[in-house]
């Protein structure tokens, strides 16, 4: 498990420096995103890396790391979105951006611990591919929870959603990081 975690925290690392360098340029825009705007924008990423997976070529240059990157930052961002009053400024100075930023990861992170715990870590046996397919099968989920303006009868709320996308994207990058890893010692 400790080999998971350093790994989360390496991935997470990453994402967060792009995080801090968007929010130098842009400050807090996203806050002007509904949360059917941010589920939109996960679904398109998620959508790319499936169109790239199934054609196996892409035009434009841009890998599917970054858009395994984007999904765990845009995941954060709808975790931050959802925590936030309803009159919370559009504009949040940055250190609280950035802390709100790492109590998400932080959270997400805890529910990776305890996953991994109860699934023996299954996901070191999937394909990445399979993981983007649970991705969107989770952005359907939240889709039809905002639909539904948020209420479920059984099921877990968007929030544990947004988590799930998190750390299926903190996987692939893991997976992707390995296989990389592995073809350059062969």
């Amino acid at each position: 498990m400790k080999r998971t975690f350093d790994q989360f925290d390496q991935i997470a690392k990453r994402c967060r420096a792009v995080f801090e360098a968007k929010l130098k340029d842009y400050g807090t825009s996203w806050r002007i995103l509904r949360p059917s705007s941010l589920t939109d924008q996960l679904f398109i990423k998620a959508r790319r890396i499936r169109s790239i997976e199934e054609k196996g070529v892409q035009l434009v240059a841009d890998g599917i790391e970054g858009e395994f990157a984007g999904l765990f930052n845009y995941g954060i961002i709808a975790l931050i979105q959802l925590g936030l009053a309803d009159d919370a400024p559009l504009e949040l100075p940055h250190a609280q951006a950035l802390d709100l930023y790492d109590r998400q990861v932080a959270l997400t992170r805890d529910l990776l611990g305890q996953k991994n715990h109860d699934y023996g870590e299954a996901w070191r046996d999937m394909r990445v591919s399979s993981m983007t397919d649970l991705i969107l099968a989770k952005i359907y989920r939240i889709k039809q929870i905002e639909d539904n303006q948020g209420k479920t009868e059984i099921s877990e709320g968007a929030d544990a959603n947004y988590r799930d996308i998190i750390n299926y994207a903190a996987f692939s990058l893991i997976k992707i990081m390995e296989t990389a890893k592995n073809e350059s010692q062969s």
